[in-house]
Parts: structure tokens; sequence; C-alpha cells
């Protein structure tokens, strides 16, 4: 075949234009840090990607139901507890009022304390996380209480949030059988009762401490309630230590399958830059001098 002159020129050209693509490549790649910008340059990767991403993007919504069931079980730890030290303390005052040391007048001042105490577990009913009211089963956004007397929501069912695919955790505690007993308007309630009690000056010792089975009842009940919780606190702890290892692994596929090694990238960008200058040289030596070349 007859090699011409105009062949050996066409050659060289399209050899060093694909020479200037490689750089412009490599350029890219260390300006962006990414082995492609658009999915034309790595249809394969690009792909990979997209799944990687949305792996990704599904965890870190994972870790924000992880978060919301986490503020939840922890305000429902906290307020539980705090109505346990109230009734701890109702029984503090009923075993005080009950040794027959105390006079009417004084045995009044333990019913009004206790008053007071009883309002607080109303007022614990009532806890709010960012205006929801974590006691009133799915209807959070009604207060349990009207008038210090809980009444709640008729459906107590558990509010559940998905933590990772096909697992889910509730949020909430049903408040109505732990509240509503504490807080009735009637003779059901046994705070009440025991108050009334304190009030009548014909009330005896024995009558008082009566009303220490039905206390010690009441905190058993939020005492297996926090034992419950404090389940969920821990299973909570080991889902989150789960999707933040998901979350490294998934973060380091995507960024092996999208980013460039730098150092290698600009080994492969010197070592292109040599082989476009060869390029060049060579072929100012093999093409032929045009008659221009000869009037300069």
């Amino acid at each position: 075949m007859r090699v011409t002159q105009s062949m050996i020129s066409n050659n060289t050209l399209r050899h060093i234009s694909d020479s200037y693509s490689k750089l412009a490549q490599l350029d890219e790649q260390i300006s962006t840090g990414k082995k492609f910008s658009k999915p034309s340059d790595d249809p394969v990767a690009a792909m990979r990607a997209m799944g990687y991403r949305s792996d990704l993007n599904n965890i870190q919504q994972y870790q924000q139901n992880i978060g919301e069931v986490k503020t939840w079980v922890d305000s429902t730890d906290d307020a539980l507890n705090q109505a346990v030290l109230a009734l701890q303390k109702i029984r503090e005052l009923t075993v005080e009022a009950s040794n027959g040391s105390l006079e009417s007048n004084q045995r009044s001042y333990v019913a009004t304390e206790i008053e007071q105490l009883k309002e607080q577990i109303g007022n614990i009913a009532d806890t709010q996380i960012g205006g929801k009211f974590i006691f009133n089963g799915v209807n959070t956004q009604k207060a349990p209480t009207k008038d210090g007397f809980y009444e709640g929501s008729t459906d107590q069912q558990s509010i559940n949030l998905e933590v990772f695919p096909g697992i889910t955790l509730p949020l909430n505690t049903p408040g109505k059988d732990l509240f509503q007993e504490l807080t009735a308007n009637g003779d059901n309630d046994p705070l009440q009762s025991l108050i009334n009690d304190l009030k009548d000056t014909n009330s005896s010792e024995s009558t008082i401490s009566g009303h220490l089975s039905e206390i010690d009842k009441q905190i058993d009940k939020f005492l297996t309630a926090r034992a419950n919780v404090g389940a969920k606190q821990n299973r909570v702890e080991l889902m989150d230590d789960r999707l933040n290892s998901q979350e490294v692994i998934s973060t380091q596929i995507l960024s092996d399958n999208e980013n460039v090694e730098v150092e290698k990238v600009i080994m492969d960008l010197t070592m292109q830059e040599a082989v476009h200058r060869a390029a060049l040289g060579v072929g100012a030596k093999i093409m032929q001098p045009s008659l221009m070349d000869f009037l300069r």
C-alpha cells in the first residue's frame, strides 16, 4: 500500500488530537476529583453510582427515623422516671401520715402536698416533643388531660417508624393505663381517695396505711413501663450502631466507584504529557516541509 504524506499528516493530527483528549480528561479528573462527570464517560460506573447513592440516601433517612425514635424513647423514660419519683414521694408521705405522730392539721398539710404531686403527675401525662403529646396514643396533636384529669385518646396504638428495611420500632408508650387511674375524677382515683382520708379527721392510721398497697401497685406499673422503655432504648442503640456502620460502608463503596486516586491521576497525567510531547516532536520530524516553509 502506498503511504502518502497526506496519510501521515492525518494520522499524526488524529493521534495528537486523541492525546489532547486524554490530557483534558485527566485534567478534569484532577479538578473535580471524580472519575466521570457525565454518564457517557463510564456508563457502568454511572449506573452503579445511582444504586449506591440510593442506598446511602435510604440509610440517611433511616438514621433520621432512628433519631426521632431515640428522642421519643429518651423523653418517655425521663417522664416515667419523674412519675415514679412523684409516687415514691407520695408513698413516703403516706407512711409518715400513718404512723400516728401527726396531728390533724399536719395531715392536712400532707394532703395538700400530695395534691400537688397528683397535679404534677397530670402534667407529666401532657409531656410533649416537638409539639406532639407522647402519652396520647396516635392522637398526638391533642393534650390527653383536661382540667387535670386524663381523658386520652381511645386509640392507644403504637406509632411506628421504619428504621431498616422491613424493621419498624414504636415511638410511643400508651399512657391511658398509666395515667388515667391516677388522675381520674371520682372514687376510682386512688390518690384522691388518699387525699380525702387525710383531710378526714376521723380517718384512722390503718385507713391511711391501707392506701400503701395501691400506691405500690401504681409504682410497679410505672416501673414495668420504664423497663420496657429501657429495653427499647437498648434496641435503638443497636440499630443506630448498625446504621452508622452501614453508612460508613456505603460511603466507602460510593467513593471507590466515583472518586479518583489523585496520586495515580497525577502520575498518569505526567506520563501522558511526556507521550504528548514526544508525539509532537516526532510529528514535527516526519511531516515533510511544505512550499510555504521554503518561502519563509
